[in-house]
Order: structure tokens, then C-alpha cells, then sequence
């Protein structure tokens, strides 16, 4: 019988041929029976999608079925895998039933939506152009295409913003890095947030600041604290009053906490700590990441060019009993931030204390220490 028969083999008589046309004829209703079923249990909802699709894998394991005919099970099964969120299956099934009818709308519709949702852009648009070059006025196509075009026109801006986060944020790093600047593990994110250095068009470095009342740990921030300017521009609040500290100082607006009026501006000095953070340094690919944090580019894990550098975190410093220099507010903030000694911990900190306060020979003496972080 034609059951038995060796694949490949032919028939040798009439009747082996005439089992083998039954055969092909059983095959064939099953496969237009299975493919039947397939779309009532699609029409029956999510609970039947698996049925679905496993009616039309066996109505194509059949291979009985002319090509245009296979061409809608793998178009059918593309739908309900994309129904299921199977994209990249959806995607595969929809591309085997294009070559197997190039023609087949519903194919190439699916390919493309597959496509846009794996965030294959330009795939997604050449299968509906090729779609549109086939029926012109079908309105699936059309709005898929302008779903296509607004999220290409999306991922342009975005790639053209990281672009931008990055080149300016390498720009910056230069800049840190021509003044001799030294910057370690941020301290204090809590209070400052985000905030980084900018770098303007005159290639002057503009400085977030944190004020640190280190005997009752309150604080002041100033937004934009130019590297040019001297401390007492912002401390006296002669000038620049709308980016700079309010006028923490004036004595008819005593700190809240100040009961004493210890913190008049004349009692007033300011510190940093030598060598913050254990004196540990970021080498040149971390402070890029760091400076990336809150851009676009902030989910880059490289930038294309970091160097590969030896381990540069080192430390200079054991953290112990701190050590205070008092700044001289006549400097400028870049005279005090390009002293060997200061480690900027992400942005500067500068602590703020008063002669008159019993805290300051606390503070002086190395008994008073920050946080640690």
C-alpha cells in the first residue's frame, strides 16, 4: 500500500497512486479543517490564542496546501502571536508568509507592526511602503505608517539629545581636567540633588555650591556660582542677588536656629575639608558617567571613547580626624578648587561656622566630622 511506500519513492501502479490521492486529499481537508478551527478559537478570545496557534502549525505541518494558501496560516498565526506580544515570532511567521505570496497584505501589515514594535524602524517602514505600493488606499497601512514616522521622528530627537548630553558632557570633563580640578564620590546627593557643573560659551565654569552649617548640619545652596567669582560676591550679596544665597546673613533675618546671632556676617568663616572622601579620586570614565547622570545619556554604559585607564581611584588619604582649610573669601572659587588638596565630592561643599559659636573649637580641633557616605 502507499502508506508503506519509501519517501521520495514514486508509485508504481494505479492503485498506489489512487491511495496516495486519497491521502493527499485526507491531509488536505484536515489542514482546511485545522485552519478553520484555528480562527473560531481565535474569535473566542485570549483563553484560546495557544489553540489557535497550534491549529494552524498543524494545518501547515500538513504541507498539502498551495503556497498562497500556507501563506495565510503563517499570516493568521503572525496575528495571534502578535495579539500574545510575541513580536519576534509574529515578525518571522509574517516574513515566511511574504516569501511565500509576496502579495499577501495582511503578511506585510503584520510585518510591519511586528517590526515597530521591536523598534525596527526602518524595517517597519520598507513593509509599508512595499504594502502601500500594493494597495494604495488601505488605512491600516497608512496609519501604521504615521505611527512608524512619529516614533522615527522621536528616536531622532533622542539620539540627537544624547548626542548633545555626551558631547557637552566631554566638553566639561576637559575642562576639569585642563584646570587640574580634582573630583570624587558626590557627598551630600540628598540635598543637591542632580546638580553639575556647566560649561558656557566663554569656557567658564559655573559651579552649583553647598553651604554646610556644620554645628546644626542645615544648608544653603547656591545655584550658580561662577569660577571667576570671588566668595564675598555671594556672601555680602552686593551683586548677582537673584542666582546667588539669599541674604543669609542679614541681621534683621537671624537663621532661624541662630538664637545667639552667632552667624552675622562678620563672624562668619568658611572651610572645606582636605582631601574629602577618603581622598579618592574618579578616574576620567567614571566622572563621565557621573556628569551623565540625569541627560539623555545617562543609560549609555560607554561613550565610544574612554580611555582604559589604570586603576585611578586611589587613595590619598586614610579618613580620619578631619582636617579644615579656611578659604580666603577675597579668592576666587577657582583658586580654592584647583588646590591640589581639594577633592570637589561631586560639586564643591564648602562648611560654614562662627568664631563666636563654642562649636567652632570643636569644629577647628578636628572633634566634629561630616557624615560619612
Amino acid at each position: 500500500m502507499a502508506l508503506w511506500m519509501e519517501k521520495g519513492s514514486e508509485p508504481l501502479t494505479q492503485s498506489e497512486k489512487a491511495d496516495l490521492d486519497a491521502i493527499s486529499a485526507l491531509k488536505e481537508s484536515a489542514a482546511i479543517e485545522l485552519k478553520e478551527k484555528g480562527n473560531q478559537y481565535v474569535k473566542m478570545g485570549k483563553k484560546h490564542y495557544s489553540d489557535a496557534i497550534d491549529c494552524y502549525s498543524r494545518a501547515i505541518d500538513q504541507k498539502v496546501l498551495s503556497d498562497s494558501e500556507n501563506s495565510v496560516l503563517f499570516a493568521n498565526r503572525a496575528h495571534v502571536n502578535l495579539l500574545l506580544g510575541n513580536c519576534r515570532r509574529a515578525l518571522t511567521d509574517a516574513d515566511e508568509a511574504i516569501k511565500l505570496c509576496p502579495s499577501n497584505i495582511k503578511a506585510i501589515y503584520r510585518a510591519a507592526k511586528a517590526s515597530l514594535s521591536l523598534n525596527l524602524l526602518a524595517e517597519a517602514q520598507s513593509y509599508c511602503q512595499k504594502g502601500l505600493q500594493l494597495d494604495l488606499n488601505n488605512e491600516e497601512l497608512k496609519k501604521l505608517g504615521q505611527q512608524i514616522d512619529l516614533k522615527k521622528s522621536e528616536q531622532e530627537k533622542h539620539e540627537a539629545e544624547v548626542s548633545k548630553a555626551v558631547t557637552e558632557t566631554k566638553e566639561l570633563v576637559s575642562a576639569i581636567e585642563t584646570r587640574g580640578l580634582k573630583i570624587g564620590k558626590a557627598m551630600f546627593q540628598e540635598l543637591t540633588g542632580l546638580k553639575k557643573p556647566v560649561l558656557d560659551k566663554n569656557n567658564i565654569l559655573h559651579w552649583p555650591v553647598l553651604l554646610l552649617y556644620a554645628e546644626v548640619m542645615s544648608s544653603d545652596f547656591i545655584e550658580d556660582f561662577c569660577e571667576t567669582d570671588m566668595f564675598t560676591v555671594h556672601l555680602d550679596m552686593i551683586s548677582f542677588p537673584i542666582n546667588c544665597l539669599s541674604n543669609i546673613f542679614a541681621e534683621d533675618q537671624p537663621l532661624p536656629w541662630d538664637d545667639k546671632n552667632n552667624y552675622k556676617r562678620e563672624y562668619v568663616e568658611l572651610y572645606y575639608e582636605y582631601q574629602a572622601g577618603s581622598g579618592v579620586c574618579l578616574s576620567k570614565a567614571k566622572l563621565l558617567h557621573y556628569l551623565l547622570e540625569g541627560t539623555a545619556a545617562s543609560h549609555l554604559e560607554s561613550v565610544g571613547d574612554e580611555e582604559k585607564e589604570a586603576v585611578n581611584e586611589t587613595n590619598h588619604a586614610i579618613r580620619g580626624t578631619p582636617k579644615w582649610i579656611k578659604v580666603n573669601e577675597r579668592t576666587t572659587l577657582h583658586d580654592v578648587l584647583k588646590d591640589p588638596n581639594f577633592i570637589i565630592p561631586g560639586i564643591p561643599v564648602f562648611y560654614v561656622v562662627s568664631k563666636r559659636s563654642s562649636f567652632y573649637g570643636k569644629f577647628k580641633t578636628g572633634q566634629w566630622a561630616p557624615p560619612s557616605i
